[in-house]
């Protein structure tokens, strides 16, 4: 007779560990740019840069709703 072994998860760990790492590094230098105002000096803004700033808030935004079940993602 043969017994079941319980599922081994290892494999399954390491590939969320480092999706988790990779998170925490662009988190990292995401904070870092932010800090540094994107890199944008205050009498250089123009309307080209609320843009892109608008436009990587709504791709952030489409994450934490996922993450939180927010907006489109609410239950």
């Amino acid at each position: 007779m043969t017994t079941r072994r319980a599922t081994d998860n290892s494999k399954a760990l390491d590939a969320f560990l480092a999706a988790k790492i990779e998170i925490d590094t662009m988190l990292e230098r995401l904070t870092t740019l932010s800090a540094d105002h994107f890199d944008a000096h205050p009498d250089e803004i123009n309307w080209g840069h609320v843009g892109t700033l608008n436009h990587h808030a709504g791709l952030l935004r489409q994450i934490t709703d996922s993450a939180f079940k927010e907006g489109e993602h609410a239950e």
